[in-house]
Parts: C-alpha cells; sequence; structure tokens
C-alpha cells in the first residue's frame, strides 16, 4: 500500500512539473509571437523655423527719443525706426507651434508702461499686434512653442505648412510717457512640433 501512494505522489509530482513546463513555455511563445508580430508603422515628423535678420543685431532701441502719438508711432519707417525680420518654416508634415517673443534688455531705463509696440507684415498690409504698451504684452508661461517663461509675447499661433513671412516691428515712447531714457527689445522667434 505505501508502495503504491509512493507511486502516486511521484507520478503526480512529475505530472505538475511537466504542466508548469508547458504553462511557462507556452507563455514565453505567446509573448513573444506578441511582441514579434506588432505592425504600428512609426513615423517621424521633422521641420525647421528659422529666423533672419539684415541689421547688426535682432532687436530695436530707444534711445532718447520723443514721446509721439499711436497714429505717427504706426508710420515709422526707415533705420533706427523698424526692425524688420523673416521667419521661415520648412515643414513636411504634421503642426509647429510658434511665438514670437520680445525681451527688454537690462540696461533699458524707461518704464515698459511708457513704451508701445506694434507688429505687422513687412509691406504693412497685416497688423499682427495692435499698438501695445510692452507692460500690457502677455507673456510666454509653459508656452507650447517651447519659449522660456516670462517672455513678452507678440504673436503666436501654429504653422501647418512650409511658409516664408516677413514682419516689421516698430516702437515708440508713448504720447503720455514723461520719462526721458533708452528702451531695447530683442526679438526671438521658438518653434515645436506639436504632439
Amino acid at each position: 500500500m505505501k508502495e503504491h501512494d509512493s507511486s502516486k505522489q511521484i507520478l503526480i509530482s512529475v505530472l505538475g512539473v511537466a504542466i508548469l513546463v508547458v504553462a511557462v513555455v507556452g507563455i514565453s511563445f505567446a509573448a513573444f509571437n506578441y511582441s514579434k508580430t506588432g505592425e504600428t508603422v512609426n513615423t517621424i515628423t521633422t521641420g525647421t523655423m528659422v529666423m533672419s535678420y539684415s541689421e547688426p543685431q535682432n532687436g530695436i532701441n530707444i534711445v532718447n527719443a520723443q514721446a509721439i502719438s499711436d497714429d505717427v508711432g504706426q508710420t515709422l519707417n526707415g533705420e533706427n525706426n523698424t526692425f524688420d525680420f523673416m521667419v521661415s518654416t520648412t515643414l513636411s508634415s504634421g503642426t509647429i507651434n510658434y511665438a514670437i517673443t520680445a525681451t527688454k534688455d537690462a540696461g533699458s531705463t524707461l518704464p515698459d508702461d511708457e513704451v508701445k509696440v506694434y507688429l505687422t507684415s513687412a509691406d504693412d498690409a497685416v497688423v499682427e499686434k495692435e499698438a501695445t504698451k510692452v507692460g500690457e504684452l502677455g507673456t510666454t508661461s509653459s508656452d507650447a512653442s517651447g519659449a522660456p517663461d516670462g517672455q513678452y509675447k507678440l504673436k503666436d499661433g501654429t504653422i501647418t505648412s512650409s511658409t516664408t513671412t516677413n514682419y516689421r516691428l516698430r516702437m515708440w515712447r508713448d504720447s503720455k510717457s514723461s520719462s526721458q531714457g533708452t528702451y531695447k527689445l530683442r526679438v526671438n522667434v521658438y518653434g515645436k512640433a506639436s504632439a
């Protein structure tokens, strides 16, 4: 009787090990087979965004300028009165979130609420940013364009195709300004592919 029970236990143990081996091999095969047969196509979207300008630096300055009205400020032309720049994108597919921003130079002495900016297309046909006091411009914060936080936002949006746009930035002392001094803005363009 004891021999019969012993044989039964050995048989059950051998069957248990065999079932365990079959289960491990079956699960391993199923996992290997699943990962091997995936059919997702991964695509990479690339694009570039370039800002260019013909002036010695990418910005605009006011140095002891007279206070003027918006009507006069919006028609300023020529050297030292405007900053012309071009933004060009090359995009094969997808979307780029972009922002045109400005940062104030640390040496500026005029208050932000006494200086106005006005952004248009280079031919003045399209107004991109109405005459606005610098202190009233919105600022970047966790921006989709990848712009650092705290920069003044002149324009933002999305681009879905290759394009080139020429811009003109004007800046002047507001007609109600009572201060004298200097003010310098540096213009930046940021772009980031949307997820």
